[in-house]
Order: C-alpha cells, then structure tokens, then sequence
C-alpha cells in the first residue's frame, strides 16, 4: 500500500498542464488515469502496452455502437467501454512520465489510435442510427459532418502543435508569445462540447433516440463552431511566428 501511494503522489506531481483542457479531461479523466497508471506501474507494464489496452477497450466500444441492438444494457456497456478505453489513454502519458519511459513510437502510435477513433466513432453512429425507427434519413449527414469535423480538429491541433516544435528547434532563441487563457474552470466548461470523454458519456442515452439524436446532434453543432474559431486562433498564431523565420 505504501508502495501505490508513494506512487500515486509521484503520478500527482508528474501531470501535464490544464491549459486548453475541457472540463472531463481536466477533472475526471486524469484523476481516473491516474490510479490506472499506478497499477499500469506496479504491473511493469511500459506505456505502449497501456495504449494498446485502451485501444482494445475504446474499439470494441465503437464495435458495440455498431453492431449491438439498441437497449439500456448495451447502452451502459458501451459507455463503459468508452470511458475506460479515454481513462487508460491518459494513462499512458502518465506512466510514461512517471518512468521516464517517452518514446517517439509510443507518442505516434497514441496519436494513431486517437486520428482513428475521432472518425470511427461517428461512423458507429451512422451505423447505429440505420436502426433506429423512423429516423429521417437526411439526419444520417449529421454524423457524417460530426466525422468531417472531428477528423479536421484533430489534425489541426496535431499539425500546429509540430509547426511550433519546429519553430522552436529552429529558432530557439525567438521570442514565441504565450497564451495566458484557458487555464480557468470557467474555460474548461465552455469548450466541455468539444471533450471527447463528454462524448462519450452521451452513449448511455443511445438506446433512446429522441434523447440521443438531438444530443448528439447539438454537440455536433457546437464542435463546428469551436473548429472555425479554433482555426483562426491557430491560423493568427502561426502568422505571429512568420516575421521571426
């Protein structure tokens, strides 16, 4: 016992900044990953281990959207698959700073899993909503578009983060400005629609279409209009870099 709480302190002072980060990340996923990654290490797993363990449980999960019939047990299992599979997903980025175990295939194997369950997910949907009674087809765009903008996010906050990486390898005595918002509770609340563990929490309403679809059918709404205003903050800060190049 003393040996898991020595090590959950250390995995307490081993978390990365909550800049930008919505609310379930910040407040409950990591706090779930963290024991996980506790036990991750009591069990000398390395992190790509984890990674593929929550990529088993995140991909069975959108299986099960898929595949299984519409009812409040299958609901709740999908759910919990879901959220495991985004809890060991933090996981593994804390194991991998508790032990110093970083490496570059683990990092791109996590972004690999992560590029393909932001589309797949939305794709379970669609296949899931061809079951549902009486759903108008032209709503069948509506994961579609949520897949589109899902796919888009992802990339571009992949591709910003390596064009400032670059920048700083090249030119690392450069002055690069600093956002100062988004460390706030207040700010992890407003951008909650675009969390993906939120997402994943609305799949206990799956069995009930008219709960369901406009629930889902609002956050995607909402995850285009923090896309586009996204896009322009990060389209503004790398024209900021442009001068020093």
């Amino acid at each position: 016992m003393t040996g898991m709480s020595e090590t959950m302190a250390r995995l307490g002072a081993a978390q990365k900044s909550s800049r930008g980060a919505p609310a379930y990340s910040r407040f409950i996923n990591r706090p779930l990953g963290r024991p996980l990654a506790a036990v991750a290490a009591a069990l000398g797993l390395s992190p790509t281990q984890v990674t593929l363990v929550s990529a088993v449980s995140t991909f069975t999960g959108i299986a099960c959207i898929a595949l299984l019939p519409l009812g409040w047990a299958q609901s709740a299992l999908i759910t919990a698959l879901l959220v495991l599979g985004y809890a060991l997903d933090s996981a593994d980025g804390q194991l991998a700073r508790l032990t110093g175990r970083f490496s570059l295939s683990g990092e791109w194997l996590d972004h690999f899993f992560d590029a393909a369950k932001a589309v797949s997910i939305h794709l379970a949907v669609l296949v899931a909503w061809l079951r549902y009674p009486d759903l108008d087809p032209v709503l069948l765009i509506v994961p579609l578009g949520f897949a589109v903008v899902a796919s888009t996010f992802f990339f571009g906050i992949v591709a910003v983060d390596l064009l400032r990486r670059i920048h700083r390898l090249q030119h690392p005595d450069a002055a690069v400005p600093e956002r100062r918002d988004g460390h706030s509770p207040l700010y992890s609340l407003l951008v909650s629609p675009n969390d993906y563990g939120v997402l994943c929490l609305i799949f206990l309403l799956l069995a009930v279409p008219a709960w369901f679809v406009p629930l889902y059918a609002a956050i995607a709404a909402v995850n285009a209009v923090l896309l586009v205003a996204a896009s322009l903050r990060w389209h503004r800060s790398l024209r900021a870099l442009e001068p020093a190049l």
